[in-house]
């Protein structure tokens, strides 16, 4: 009864102040939308210069494939020097040189290299122009050899297993979701406990009969509800706006959402009762939370291309262990390798935080 009456209280408290509605409904949606297409691993529209000295008809079909090609925009140049110019100043980002010889090199089974220029400066959309570069190549090879008639020696079937479209937003948009419900959950909970102590009411909560571990679930249970709305309008974000696949079982995503929302809903609690004050545990929140969730969770970054010491790091952050789950429930389905270890561990840091917190929380003024 007299937890009922708290988690009572503090609807009429969301009601009256409805900041944590906004937080758990309008933030996401808001930071889906900025995020989801304003982060991309993708290339598309390359701006490609092609040098060719020759007008031969093995030029022009090598040269197909990329005016042909939906990631490729081709400015064509007759000198490679000013294609190396265009290069440096940025007009392009990479660069085909084909020689004068080329056709005739072709013609007498003698070596005719293309040589590939990319600006490295990013060094991800250099390489994934080279991987464009070669997937063109391949293609014209293939081409070539059953005009030819001629069995080819060894032949390279790809196959991408659980992403086959290879979309980056079908790989960020989970990870996006974690970063997201970190911050959201963390946010919820981070300022209730400071609130109560900034106006006076944590007083007449310490003289009532109830005891601490009511009034922290009194806290905790109203904000799990609005971070599992949160989390569900995230979800269908997801599926219907991005077109993310979801190959594993909502039931398992709500499972593992539920252990991740108490985490963080914990970690902002353990802020709150830390803190006493709105805007020192909301500064807190975000520095602790947001910032390690959003670089050492696995989000964009590899983690096992880390320094040690960092990647160790990365073992204490709750949304590492929930990218993991995410990921690989939405591209690859219930992979129970993945989601029992990580499910675990991300229940254990959940006890580990309600510890600390029910240690630090006392019915006393000091």
């Amino acid at each position: 009864m007299r937890l009922r009456g708290l988690i009572r209280k503090e609807f009429l408290q969301i009601v009256r102040d409805p900041s944590a509605v906004a937080i758990a409904f309008l933030m996401p949606v808001v930071l889906l939308i900025l995020f989801g297409y304003g982060v991309s691993l993708d290339a598309e529209d390359i701006q490609l210069g092609i040098v060719t000295e020759d007008r031969s008809a093995q030029t022009a079909a090598f040269t197909a494939g990329f005016t042909g090609s939906r990631y490729f925009h081709v400015h064509r140049y007759e000198h490679a020097g000013t294609a190396q110019r265009d290069l440096a100043r940025g007009a392009i980002d990479g660069l085909v040189h084909l020689r004068g010889d080329f056709a005739a090199g072709l013609a007498d089974r003698r070596p005719a290299p293309i040589q590939l220029i990319v600006n490295g400066v990013d060094a991800n959309t250099a390489r994934i122009i080279q991987g464009y570069v070669q997937g063109v190549w391949s293609g014209w090879l293939a081409e070539r050899a059953g005009a030819a008639e001629a069995p080819t020696p060894v032949t390279l079937e790809q196959r991408v297993w659980f992403n086959p479209e290879v979309r980056s937003r079908n790989y960020l948009v989970p990870g996006l979701i974690v970063v997201i419900m970190t911050l959201i959950g963390t946010l919820l909970t981070a300022m209730i406990m400071a609130r109560e102590w900034e106006r006076g009411t944590m007083e007449a909560l310490l003289v009532t009969p109830v005891s601490m571990a009511e009034i922290i679930a009194g806290k905790l249970l109203p904000y799990f509800l609005l971070g599992a709305g949160g989390m569900a309008l995230s979800t269908l974000m997801a599926l219907l706006l991005f077109e993310v696949p979801l190959r594993g079982s909502l039931v398992v995503l709500a499972g593992a959402a539920a252990l991740f929302l108490v985490v963080a809903l914990a970690m902002g609690l353990l802020i709150s009762i830390i803190a006493k004050n709105q805007f020192v545990a909301g500064q807190a929140a975000i520095v602790a939370t947001f910032l390690p969730a959003f670089m050492l969770s696995g989000f964009i970054f590899d983690l096992n291309s880390m320094p040690w010491p960092i990647e160790g790091l990365t073992f204490l952050i709750a949304a590492r262990y929930f990218v993991a789950i995410l990921q690989t429930v939405f591209l690859a389905g219930d992979v129970w390798a993945v989601i029992a270890p990580n499910a675990l561990a991300l229940a254990a840091m959940g006890l580990v935080f309600l510890i600390l917190i029910r240690r630090r929380a006392h019915k006393r003024l000091e």
